[in-house]
């Protein structure tokens, strides 16, 4: 299924706002002229897949379908019940044609509806489901090569705040990728996660039996954990410096050639002091 259907966005998204002052999001959107808003319609979701086929299999990549390569499209079953969260620029044109950052999200009531989580298919996540709440996964996030700096990245979390506030999320989690398909290469990175920000285990999510992989791959005190923190890609990065956890085992995804990590992190962190501190530390997106 390549998603739209009939998923329409429920209103603009400009997260942020402050009454009398204006925030970091704000400053940024208007001197790039970019906006943040969820997708309005199938034209505007046909062309966040796009993008994300040209981000995750033309430039990093990863391994398309048949159909996906004919069409130039990143498509799934799931793109036609979740959000999708876009930065535009009007300046390239109306409809999809100004989309140039997308993430995909997906609340709790969409997903039980649906009935799985992308997640699901990597990782067991009976705990976060037995935990109640009002979570959101998210994931599929991507920025044109020519938009991925601060300005972009500043827009695209705003907008994640400002959904979460007005959906009362408390928890978003979702899987985070780290380049290439061997552990042993990743060992530090996998080995700080699992030593410094391991989930607790009342809401741990663990990688199905057949795809686990062991993340405890050296001690830790073999870990300078300041510089294993500085390694990492910018948005499983930025997600620990939101107090983000993640779950027990790493997942080999051989299609987007990465290893996954299931990342967790508690909404109220997402703050736009963080928000400031993302856009001044975070460069580059990893796939999701």
């Amino acid at each position: 299924m390549s998603g739209g259907g009939a998923l329409t966005g429920r209103g603009a998204i400009q997260g942020g706002k402050s009454r009398g002052t204006m925030s970091s999001a704000e400053m940024d959107q208007e001197a790039s002229g970019l906006e943040v808003r969820l997708a309005l319609g199938a034209e505007e979701i046909r062309a966040a897949q796009v993008l994300r086929y040209r981000v995750f299999y033309e430039e990093m990549g990863a391994k398309p379908t048949a159909e996906m390569a004919d069409r130039h499209s990143d498509f799934d079953d799931f793109d036609s019940v979740c959000d999708h969260l876009l930065v535009i620029d009007p300046a390239k044109g109306p409809g999809g044609a100004g989309v140039v950052g997308t993430y995909r999200l997906m609340r709790r009531a969409v997903g039980e509806k649906f009935g799985r989580f992308y997640s699901a298919s990597e990782y067991d996540i009976a705990n976060i489901l037995a935990r109640g709440g009002n979570f959101m996964e998210l994931g599929r996030s991507c920025v044109d090569l020519a938009y991925r700096n601060r300005s972009t990245m500043n827009l695209l979390w705003a907008g994640i705040a400002s959904y979460v506030r007005e959906n009362n999320v408390d928890l978003m989690f979702g899987c985070a990728s780290l380049p290439g398909t061997d552990p042993t290469a990743l060992a530090t990175h996998l080995s700080y996660l699992h030593h410094w920000h391991l989930a607790p285990a009342e809401i741990r999510p663990r990688a199905l039996p057949h795809l686990w992989v062991d993340m405890n791959l050296k001690p830790k005190e073999e870990i300078d954990p300041r510089r294993a923190l500085a390694e990492l890609p910018p948005l499983v990065k930025g997600y620990l410096r939101l107090g983000g956890f993640v779950g027990d085992g790493a997942v080999i995804d051989h299609q987007f050639n990465t290893t996954d990590v299931c990342v967790m992190v508690k909404t109220e962190l997402v703050t736009e002091k963080y928000i400031k501190h993302y856009d001044r530390t975070n460069r580059d997106v990893s796939a999701g």
